[in-house]
């Protein structure tokens, strides 16, 4: 997490998993230098994983923008094909360097440190909710939340360090089944404590995420995995009962009063009290299990008070839920698109990571209705819908198998370690101590398959962040060395080498290698500080620092690396540029910049011809150089770019409004009469059609007015006002003007 980025969260994590991946990819390729031998382990996810990555290449390469479905969409960063590289990269680093057997240590001590993070992760959300936000702290100096927009609410929806109240959910989610086995496995000591305060302090802040897939997923992966519970607890109870013929009152007391079932019970104490307490965020459970319900139930006096209090409150909110969309009935909404998209591009999708773009192209015109209709949907809000439209059938395919492939070698797990347990107690081989480690073994097993069951759930009403991707690909590494437990090729470094013992062709690969680490060390620096001067450039544009903005775009970031968001950004700062020295009389060096403005976005263009963003953009920038000189051909030029950008995003309302606004000033611009009435048609058809597409936009009502008032047709543009005043907004000073309402 870093301010002086252009996105707070995602970014820097993302730098961050490439940095690891070079430091382990480097350390691997040197073992392999140096001890003569290719390491790379044989798994049951090569094919997959050949499978999946082959369609995402294949994407990439058929992509509408094989920029940004090779580096990701800018401002999300993961899920791009580079990004999924490092992740199999990782995987394969990690099942071919440890050996459970050998590194259990380890590998426990991994799953202690998420516990650890995750600690931190809660602890930063939770004092954000109280007023005491460390992220504010870091940014401005000051201890409080602040410095959030209203579109960021710790007090109401904590995010910590994740960014997102789903997010947050979700990871900590898979880490409340990770500290889950902890819990389960450790005896009654100080730990013990410890875990179930944790466990508490987690799923409460779940709550306070106020995540519904976050606590579906945690609810419905808690139901599998005491399902499983159950099922043992049935089969050691029907064991007891024939084997060892005891009386089944005394196999069933002795079930009953043991550790197990008090932990169980402990269990469920740790869910149900935080939804007593804090609520769930779920009507339907709040109405039964929630504090402020039985509160409400208990409270009898002034009933007829409170219940006239309520009904105004009642009304009130009703009004205020109108105005918010269900976010539900959003993702609806954008599923459905993203469906069109892969019926419309079956085989590969139009890009990894491009449905920012893409779902432009299909986008339903419901979705004008809602109150987020003018944001940006950068994912599908589904995962596997989300690879549905980007990768196609067969990038989703592959996808899923993958997922298939992990839930059944953990069934496999289960009935291979019940094999080895068998084979242990007859062969009385360290008899205690063998069986609890495989006791133990099930149990992570168990623990990582709901963990990752949570993920699936979580990601079928959102999408993968960095943090999630992480456990995405190596908790299959997990399950895959609990599988391989057998395997003995564990290769190490003899531990009186010496670097004096390398040959002349080990010493050229080692330089070859450093060269490359180099390489890409030096890249990854070369994104973050590209992405640092960007975020400069954005700050002083706003602080109306013009030259100093494009100084920043055209001089630093974009020497650094090459995006073509920097290009459809600079161009759109220099024409604010060429405009003011335009008015400051410096003509020569507006026109300079003029050019300049045109040929960055002539450059954004042709890198991203399907980019609806850039041909709006062309129309900015034509619209500002009329502006200046008053030249009708840059207004026909923002026009042509606008009917571009209405090919390419039928159902955008914005676009038929401005198109509407720019034929009007054509019209007043214009002395030919048949000129005229040409333009007066055009944007008399534009604006219509921008109602059509949304009809519940009170600008388009607005300027619909203004326009035919201008063409004299005062009788129809009072209709206009009228239908806006009595079913839109009663409160319309325009409108309340017009009609003459005081």
């Amino acid at each position: 997490m870093f301010s002086l980025t252009s996105e707070l969260f995602e970014f820097n994590k993302m730098i961050f998993i490439y940095l690891i991946t070079i430091f382990i990819l480097f350390f691997w390729l040197l073992k392999m230098i140096l001890i003569k031998k290719i390491i790379i382990k044989k798994t049951s996810f090569d094919l997959p994983f050949f499978i999946f990555l082959l369609t995402q290449c294949l994407s990439t390469f058929f992509s509408i923008d094989p920029h940004v479905s090779f580096f990701g969409y800018y401002g999300r960063f993961n899920g791009g094909l580079l990004s999924i590289i490092a992740y199999i990269v990782l995987f394969y680093g990690f099942v071919s360097n440890v050996n459970l057997k050998n590194d259990y240590k380890f590998f426990i001590l991994l799953l202690k440190t998420s516990l650890i993070s995750s600690t931190i992760v809660i602890f930063w959300g939770l004092l954000a909710k109280i007023g005491y936000d460390f992220s504010c702290l870091i940014f401005t100096g000051k201890l409080n939340n602040s410095c959030w927009t209203d579109q960021f609410r710790p007090a109401e929806r904590i995010f910590s360090t994740l960014g997102q109240p789903n997010w947050l959910g979700a990871y900590l989610v898979i880490n409340f089944f990770i500290g889950l086995y902890f819990f389960i496995k450790e005896d009654f000591k100080i730990k013990y404590t410890i875990l179930i305060f944790y466990l508490l302090l987690n799923f409460s802040s779940i709550l306070f995420t106020r995540s519904r897939s976050a606590f579906i997923a945690l609810i419905f992966s808690l139901s599998f995995f005491l399902l499983y519970r159950l099922f043992n607890f049935i089969k050691k109870f029907c064991y007891k009962l024939f084997f060892n013929k005891k009386s089944f009152n005394n196999t069933f007391k002795n079930l009953i009063i043991s550790e197990r079932t008090f932990k169980l019970f402990i269990l469920i104490l740790i869910i149900l009290i935080p939804i007593f307490i804090f609520g769930s965020g779920i009507k339907k459970i709040d109405n039964y299990f929630s504090l402020n319900s039985f509160i409400n139930f208990l409270r009898v006096e002034n009933h007829q008070e409170n219940h006239q209090k309520n009904n105004a409150y009642f009304k009130e909110s009703l009004i205020s839920k109108n105005k918010v969309t269900d976010s539900f009935e959003i993702r609806k909404i954008v599923w459905k698109g993203a469906i069109e998209l892969g019926k419309k591009y079956p085989f590969f999708g139009t890009g990894v990571e491009t449905f920012g773009y893409s779902y432009y192209f299909v986008r339903p015109k419901e979705h004008n209705l809602t109150s987020e209709w003018d944001y940006l949907y950068n994912k599908a809000h589904n995962e596997y819908l989300n690879y549905l439209a980007t990768t196609g059938f067969f990038g989703l395919s592959a996808y899923l198998l993958i997922i298939l492939l992990v839930f059944y070698l953990s069934i496999l797990n289960f009935f291979k370690l019940n094999e080895k347990k068998v084979n242990i107690e007859t062969k009385n081989i360290n008899k205690k101590e063998e069986i609890f480690d495989f006791t133990k073994l099930k149990l992570i097993n168990l623990c990582l398959i709901t963990a990752y069951l949570s993920i699936l759930i979580t990601n079928f009403s959102g999408f993968s962040t960095t943090t999630i991707n992480i456990f995405f690909y190596l908790i299959p590494a997990f399950i895959f060395l609990i599988y391989n437990l057998n395997d003995e090729n564990d290769i190490k470094l003899d531990k009186n080498f010496s670097f004096k013992q390398l040959t002349n062709k080990q010493k050229i690969f080692l330089l070859i290698l450093l060269l490359i680490t180099s390489y890409l060390l030096f890249f990854i620096l070369k994104y973050w500080l590209a992405d640092y001067y960007y975020e400069k450039a954005n700050v002083a544009f706003k602080n109306n620092q013009y030259q100093l903005a494009v100084f920043y775009l055209k001089e630093k970031a974009l020497n650094l690396k090459y995006e073509h968001v920097y290009e459809d950004k600079l161009s759109y700062f220099l024409s604010n540029l060429a405009f003011l020295n335009y008015y400051q009389k410096e003509k020569t060096y507006a026109s300079y910049l003029k050019n300049l403005s045109i040929y960055y976005n002539n450059k954004s263009i042709s890198s991203s011809p399907k980019n609806v963003l850039y041909w709006k953009t062309k129309a900015k920038i034509y619209y500002i150089f009329f502006q200046m000189d008053l030249n009708t051909k840059n207004l026909n030029t923002a026009i042509e770019a606008l009917k571009k950008a209405q090919i390419l995003a039928p159902t955008d309302p914005k676009i038929p409004y401005t198109l509407a606004f720019f034929n009007s000033i054509l019209y007043e611009q214009v002395k030919n009469n048949k000129e005229k009435e040409l333009y007066k048609n055009e944007s008399l058809k534009a604006i219509d059609h921008s109602i059509y597409l949304k009809n519940d936009m009170i600008e388009a009502y607005l300027l619909k007015g203004q326009l035919l008032k201008k063409y004299n047709k005062v009788s129809e543009a009072k209709k206009v006002y009228r239908y806006l005043f009595e079913n839109l907004d009663s409160h319309n000073e325009e409108a309340k003007r017009e009609l003459g309402i005081k």
